[in-house]
């Protein structure tokens, strides 16, 4: 089982053996595609292979071509029995679905809907599809988890022709966010999983969501995974104000604004050397914008942790993931401090060694730190759609 995820200068790749359990045999990365340094960093535990080295490419077509030859040298189609690829934006659609033309006609009408990722995806979809037309694609959507998101949470406060239009609040990092609620069931009890929980998806995407009963309720990202939290490169929520003055002032068009917001803006753009969370803290002693930068990622989390406490009536269980949230004590400690009159307490010593739990004990909110694998979901997501017997979840 082959599982592509590709991002707006990534791809993402894994293959899963199929049986109980399901293992990991092969996992990778084409890096900064795009721009110079394209890098393939892999992993092959079958023929216990580590490597990453330079390769010359020029754009996402030919880094998709790159790949399936490297695939078919390296493993052969013939072992692959399906591909399972995630896809940023599904807008309606709530579950995961095999490939089709009809389904990739759909997401062509709506990839304006998200042209940092949309493209992209159909263009690799495709790419298999032409060299491999008989080998199955399912589509699974980063968006599905959030399907049950109530009314007023999807609710846009703009004209309702465009809510008709599909222009409202969908959420994104879904993937991530099911197999997070799939590992709380197995690491702490259903009743846990079933409480209310806020789970903090922080790597340079970001995003919060706040779960109860199992389902989400709300969440930060909104039409597209630009909106929320301010992330690596991306703004995160902004006074639409700023988007006509600086198109005034600026002489922006749309495209320019584009980039600004998603490829300028964020940790890089207030911090002006870094979008990595690492440089920022080793740098923030001596350089006041990369400590502006860390104080504006931690002030605005803490922020949408206590708007989700609000809405969720109470917390339960607070969970870091992430490669920010899972790997940076200090940022989760900002976050924290100052939390406890919502149950919110973390043991300083638990915190630094990056422990599963780091909630005191006199703490009333479990707080986890947590590893999230989107490309094991969309594995166990493929062998649900095409019937492939596999673990139990």
């Amino acid at each position: 089982m082959l599982t592509i995820n590709g991002g707006s200068s990534s791809i993402k790749f894994a293959l899963y053996q199929i049986g109980s359990p399901m293992q990991r045999s092969l996992t990778g990365i084409i890096d900064r595609i795009g721009s110079s340094g394209t890098t393939l960093t892999y992993s092959d535990t079958s023929r216990d292979q580590q490597e990453s080295r330079k390769i010359d490419i020029a754009d996402q077509t030919s880094t998709a071509d790159f790949l399936l030859d490297w695939l078919e040298r390296q493993v052969g189609f013939a072992r692959i029995r399906a591909v399972g690829h995630r896809v940023v934006h599904g807008m309606k659609h709530v579950q995961p679905e095999q490939v089709s033309q009809a389904l990739l006609d759909g997401l062509r009408r709506i990839s304006s809907y998200d042209p940092e990722h949309l493209p992209r995806e159909i263009e690799l979809i495709e790419a298999f599809r032409r060299r491999f037309p008989q080998l199955p694609q399912v589509a699974c959507f980063d968006t599905a988890f959030h399907h049950t998101l109530p009314r007023v949470a999807r609710l846009l406060p703009i004209p309702r022709r465009f809510d008709a239009a599909g222009i409202q609040r969908y959420g994104f990092h879904g993937l991530s966010y099911a197999y997070l609620m799939q590992e709380l069931a197995q690491l702490a009890g259903t009743q846990a999983a079933q409480g209310r929980v806020i789970l903090a998806h922080l790597g340079n995407g970001a995003s919060l969501a706040a779960v109860r009963g199992g389902q989400s309720i709300d969440t930060s990202m909104g039409f597209t995974p630009t909106g929320g939290l301010p992330m690596g490169t991306r703004a995160g929520d902004l006074d639409p104000g700023v988007a006509w003055y600086l198109m005034q002032s600026e002489n922006l068009t749309p495209e320019q604004f584009n980039q600004l917001i998603n490829r300028e803006s964020g940790l890089l753009g207030v911090s002006e050397t870094s979008s990595d969370m690492r440089d920022l803290i080793g740098n923030e002693a001596t350089d006041i914008r990369a400590a502006e930068a860390v104080e504006l990622f931690c002030y605005q989390i803490k922020k949408w942790i206590g708007a989700y406490a609000a809405a969720l009536g109470g917390l339960d269980t607070l969970v870091f993931a992430g490669g920010i949230g899972e790997n940076a004590p200090s940022v989760r400690a900002r976050i924290c401090e100052g939390l406890q009159f919502l149950g919110i307490e973390i043991e300083e010593a638990r915190n630094a060694a990056n422990a599963s739990v780091i909630s005191a004990r006199a703490g009333r909110v479990a707080v986890r730190v947590m590893h999230t694998d989107e490309e094991v979901m969309i594995a166990r997501s493929v062998c649900r759609v095409l019937n492939v017997p596999m673990e139990k979840e």
